[in-house]
């Protein structure tokens, strides 16, 4: 593989049907609601259907592309206690490293473009006093901030986990090291 064929490697989405999928719930509840509620204005319809497509969104990003795109993968489980307890899981470094930089870099963005563009809509339907419209807009957000929440809160219990094991690997060898120099003695 000659230069050339390996930046336009580098350059393609190693997951594209995780990618599309990843983006089109997120458009499609946009532009339904967008649409929707500018053309048909039936309240009903669009809370319906906006708010499916958003929790299709957000199953499709917690269960699969987050896994698949980032090496991520979170949910919240309730304890014996009733405390809430958050579980994270990620790829091991190795696999993380191999990881494609443009799906990433696409699954971060559109999560934040998407609370983004929730919250903006939210703010229009307030102004415009729509309180009815608020509600789907507070449906999709709410989504949408779950999915930054855990994914965010699970991309930095994977940062601790690297850097206990980094940790723990140097003080097994300096340990090591200071076992073998002894020995010898």
């Amino acid at each position: 593989m000659d230069f050339n064929q390996q930046q336009s490697a580098d350059e393609n989405y190693g997951n594209p049907t995780t990618c599309f999928f990843h983006v089109f719930f997120k458009g499609a509840a946009l532009a339904f609601y967008i649409l929707f509620s500018f053309f048909v204005g039936n309240f009903v319809v669009i809370f319906v259907v906006t708010a499916v497509l958003a929790a299709l969104d957000f199953w499709v990003v917690k269960n699969v592309s987050g896994r698949i795109l980032v090496g991520l993968r979170w949910w919240n489980e309730i304890d014996d206690q009733g405390e809430s307890v958050w579980r994270f899981e990620c790829l091991d470094q190795e696999s993380m490293a191999r990881l494609n930089k443009k799906d990433s870099w696409l699954f971060w963005w559109t999560l934040y473009l998407n609370a983004g563009a929730w919250l903006l809509l939210s703010i229009f339907s307030l102004i415009r006093f729509e309180a009815d419209y608020i509600l789907v807009c507070g449906v999709c957000l709410t989504l949408s901030i779950a999915n930054i929440v855990g994914f965010t809160k699970c991309r930095k219990d994977a940062k601790n986990q690297v850097q206990q094991f980094a940790a723990r690997t140097l003080a097994s060898r300096v340990s090591s090291t200071f076992q073998s120099a002894f020995t010898i003695v």
